[in-house]
C-alpha cells in the first residue's frame, strides 16, 4: 500500500468517524430539545396549578374572614352579656 493510498484510507476514517460524531450530536441535540419541550410543559402545568390554588384561596379567604368576624364579634358579646369582661 503506498503512501497515498494510507492517507486516503485514514482520511475516509476520519470522515466517516466525523459523521458519526454528527450524528450522535444530532441525536442529542433531538433528546434535549425533547427534554426541553417537556420541562416547559410541566412548567405550564404547575403555574396553572399555583394559579388555581391562588384563586382558591381567595375565595375562602373572602368566605371565611367574614364568618370569623361574626364569630368573634358573638364571642365579645357573650362576654359582656355575661359580665365576664
Amino acid at each position: 500500500m503506498s503512501s497515498d493510498e494510507e492517507i486516503t484510507t485514514l482520511l475516509r476514517k476520519i470522515e466517516a468517524n466525523q459523521r458519526a460524531a454528527l450524528d450522535l450530536q444530532r441525536e442529542h441535540l433531538e433528546l434535549a430539545k425533547a427534554q426541553l419541550e417537556r420541562s416547559n410543559q410541566s412548567i405550564q402545568e404547575s403555574i396553572a396549578l399555583q394559579r388555581s390554588a391562588v384563586a382558591r384561596q381567595s375565595q375562602l379567604t373572602k368566605i371565611l374572614m367574614p364568618i370569623v368576624a361574626i364569630l368573634l364579634a358573638l364571642i365579645v358579646y357573650l362576654l359582656f352579656r355575661w359580665d365576664i369582661l
